[in-house]
């Protein structure tokens, strides 16, 4: 058996591409490790040849399970409670044990006394399926995709994942080499980076205020930009105290940088990975935001990491055409001919119905817009204590249809649905196929969970609005983009969660916080309640901007506030690792994620609605449960629709950026 192989790496490109010599696999966010299995030796290694048998012993326990003599290549990572890897949360591990870890095989190098570097990829990759069992927990085949590139980083970007990898199929394993023949595309800048000090900290903050950070070049370390984005308290404990035996007097900079606080020196011995937007022309990371130590790589290793352009990799390759590709396509020829069917008037009508308005009963037949509805178990307590039946909520969605459509309209819907009310089962529905009359208007999309094209149903008028009622919708989750263009949405959401022992006049401040500073960056937010226990903050984007854009202007929001209010704020997803503090969301801006609609109800004791605010609103007395089914009316005759602002032209997002830049510190 060899021993410790230099794990061949991959070549940063630009951008995604399609070819039929090619296969795509994710990109997982983890440690790089080389397994290596003979008898009694067994080593699980980093590139840096540092152990991970015992700092991740049920990685080393599913890999003994095998009971083969191998040399495999795979990415330890840690995925959270939606499956998605998670760098931080693998960082933590040891000490939290949050999060479940796997190991992605991706590659194997040796079986049974053979070297396999010289067999072709898809021939080492049908070899590793077979030997690595489908039941296994933890040792997990890294699958892949043939020719597919361009839809395969779409769908990567939806999923929050940090990227895809390309390899050629026929390419040989190349131990040590960075090859063009693995390539790595990027959803996001990411960059490993050397700590080489820490600013003092400002107002409430502990610990440091920034990491100062640096890459070498010709051997000289070069200042590439300061990160205070990304901490919580304990990140923000531990890494101090890792850098207080590395404090230095002198500089290890070639230039010193000027700061905006005090600097306290270190020695350049720790490494880190950071996110951020782009290399500025004096190569400074714009907005960059801490992701994790890298214990597993050596500083001296650490350069700035380049593009290469496809064009001159592929040189005389050309793309797969796109009718040459044989994964499902989207079909809008079923939707457009049911459209031309039902246009032509061939619509069933009862009887017409001026005002709706169900009564208290089992079933009722209804016709509205010109469709034939049928409403079931009327009388069914869907709030038992306050006496709301399914009949009430269905005319409170009648009434509110004015208000709430335009929030509906050609957005694709994840079904929330509660048969049995607020107290019963409730279980999301995404998939439509066949199951939606048939001049109900559809939106198909590829799921890269389910290797499947789901059609969601799109609620463009009352009728379907109460077709999803009468399904149990309490509550109404449209997506942030339009069927029109699905990738680009009409806002950036800010999710503010709190924990059970935040008080709501914390969530009211953190929310002005945000308001102030959008104020002071020339950009428009509006608040509405959640109608559960937080807030939702919009920033009109007009759909000019992609998802991923959207993420990070909100990420790099809440991290700016964040810094502020340390006290009862976080940016860390897990409840366990943030108690008694408010979640700064900004994941929910990916393609199908959904939050409660502008006067939705919501599925909680007294039938709150998520209503919109005027800021003078948002203060003291105010609670997430204000308004409700009962009260909204009333207000909506003095108010109207204050919301519609959200789905107008939008920000400069260019502009909020770079005012953003400068106080990014």
């Amino acid at each position: 058996m060899p021993q410790r192989i230099k794990p061949m790496l991959a070549t940063l490109v630009d951008e995604p591409f399609s070819d039929e010599n090619w296969l795509f696999e994710i990109k997982w966010d983890g440690y790089r490790a080389l397994t290596y299995m003979d008898g009694n030796i067994f080593e699980i290694l980093s590139r840096n040849n540092l152990s991970f048998a015992e700092k991740y012993t049920p990685v080393a326990d599913a890999l003994k399970a095998l009971n083969i003599r191998a040399v495999l290549d795979g990415e330890i990572v840690a995925v959270n409670e939606k499956g998605v890897a998670d760098f931080q949360l693998l960082q933590n591990w040891q000490t939290t044990h949050i999060g479940d870890l796997r190991y992605y095989v991706f590659d194997i190098i040796w079986l049974e006394g053979y070297d396999l570097t010289a067999l072709s990829l898809i021939d080492r990759k049908k070899i590793l399926e077979n030997i690595i069992p489908a039941n296994s927990d933890v040792a997990k085949y890294s699958d892949h995709v043939l020719k597919i590139g361009e839809k395969f980083f779409k769908e990567a970007i939806k999923g929050g994942l940090e990227g895809i990898m390309a390899k050629t199929i026929k390419g040989k394993y190349q131990p040590g080499n960075r090859a063009d023949t693995w390539l790595k595309i990027k959803v996001s800048k990411r960059q490993e980076v050397i700590i080489a000090g820490f600013t003092q900290p400002r107002n409430a903050r502990k610990f440091f205020g920034a990491l100062l950070l640096g890459v070498y070049k010709n051997d000289e370390l070069i200042y590439v930009g300061h990160t205070g984005g990304g901490f919580d308290g304990r990140s923000l404990e531990q890494i101090y105290k890792k850098l207080q035996p590395l404090i230095t007097a002198k500089s290890p900079f070639a230039n010193t940088p000027k700061t905006n606080m005090p600097a306290t020196w270190v020695k350049p011995k720790l490494v880190c990975e950071i996110k951020f937007t782009e290399w500025t022309k004096d190569l400074q990371a714009r907005h960059p935001i801490f992701m994790g130590l890298r214990e597993d790589k050596n500083p001296k290793d650490i350069s700035i990491e380049k593009s290469k352009h496809m064009a001159n990799i592929l040189k005389n390759k050309k793309p797969v055409p796109k009718k040459a590709i044989t994964e499902k396509p989207v079909n809008t020829a079923l939707t457009e001919k049911k459209e031309k069917k039902f246009k032509a008037g061939e619509k069933k009508v009862i009887k017409p119905a001026a005002d709706f308005n169900v009564e208290n009963g089992v079933n009722q037949e209804m016709v509205v817009g010109g469709w034939e509805l049928k409403f079931t178990n009327l009388d069914k307590l869907y709030w038992k204590k306050e006496g709301i039946t399914k009949g009430d909520m269905l005319n409170y969605y009648a009434k509110i249809a004015p208000f709430i459509l335009p929030y509906m309209k050609d957005r694709p819907q994840s079904m929330h649905r509660h048969p049995d009310g607020i107290n019963g089962m409730s279980f999301f529905q995404k998939d439509i196929r066949g199951k939606v009359q048939e001049w109900m208007t559809t939106h198909e999309s590829f799921s890269e969970s389910t290797n499947e094209t789901i059609e969601y149903l799109v609620c463009n008028d009352e009728a379907t609005l109460l077709y999803m009622a009468n399904l149990g919708c309490i509550e109404m989750h449209p997506w942030h983009s339009r069927k029109q263009k699905p990738d680009n949405p009409d806002y950036c959401l800010i999710d503010l969660d709190p924990d059970k022992n935040n008080r709501y006049e914390q969530v009211i401040e953190v929310a002005n916080l945000i308001k102030q500073l959008m104020d002071d960056v020339g950009a428009d937010c509006y608040a509405k309640t959640s109608g559960s226990t937080g807030m939702h903050i919009y920033i009109p984007l007009g759909a000019k901007y992609s998802y991923e854009q959207s993420k990070q202007l909100a990420e790099l929001v809440v991290n700016l506030i964040n810094q502020q209010l340390p006290g009862f704020t976080s940016v860390i997803r897990s409840p366990a690792k943030r108690k008694g503090k408010i979640y700064l969301d900004f994941l929910q801006n990916r393609q199908s994620q959904t939050v409660a609609a502008p006067y939705s109800l919501r599925p909680k004791p007294g039938a709150p609605v998520s209503t919109p605010l005027d800021w003078s609103e948002v203060k003291k007395g105010l609670t997430s449960s204000t308004y409700t089914m009962h009260n909204i009316f009333d207000r909506l005759k003095t108010t109207g629709d204050i919301f519609q602002p959200v789905l107008e032209k939008g920000i400069n997002l260019q502009a909020v950026l770079k005012k953003i830049e400068s106080r990014f510190a």
